[in-house]
């Protein structure tokens, strides 16, 4: 009982947040809602890594990929097909930069900030390891 009084306080605090979260222009909440679908691999973009001294193109991907850039690293993650990612990292430095480019519009609300709560993850996987048996 206890457990349930205090998932349904997390499950409030959620809430206000994304509430608060709302009280943005409707830009801000559009552009919230759109890398929320693309961390769903629902967007499909064009992701360029350019070398500033030379101007030319290291690398271009096309795809239903997320992004993150901590560390002077470009991490993607890349759906390729039905449970299929693929996942590469890429040197940053001060002369190679990316950009990223939608290259579908999609339809999200701007009245709404989109909250997407997976079970799956919230609860972890745990393997039992014990000692061998005979």
């Amino acid at each position: 009982m206890r457990t349930l009084k205090w998932g349904a306080i997390g499950l409030a605090l959620v809430a206000l947040a994304g509430g608060l979260a709302a009280c943005g222009s409707d830009a801000d909440v559009a552009s919230k809602n759109i890398s929320r679908e693309a961390e769903q691999f629902k967007v499909v973009r064009r992701i360029i890594v350019v070398n500033g001294v030379t101007d030319k193109v290291e690398l271009e991907v096309v795809g239903r990929c997320s992004y993150e850039h901590p560390d002077n690293e470009l991490q993607l993650v890349c759906k390729e097909g039905p449970g299929q990612y693929k996942k590469d990292t890429i040197g940053l430095s001060d002369n190679v930069f990316f950009a990223v480019v939608q290259l579908e519009s999609i339809n999200v609300s701007v009245y709404r900030t989109k909250i997407i709560l997976k079970p799956q993850n919230i609860v972890p996987d745990i393997d039992l390891v014990t000692g061998e048996s005979g």
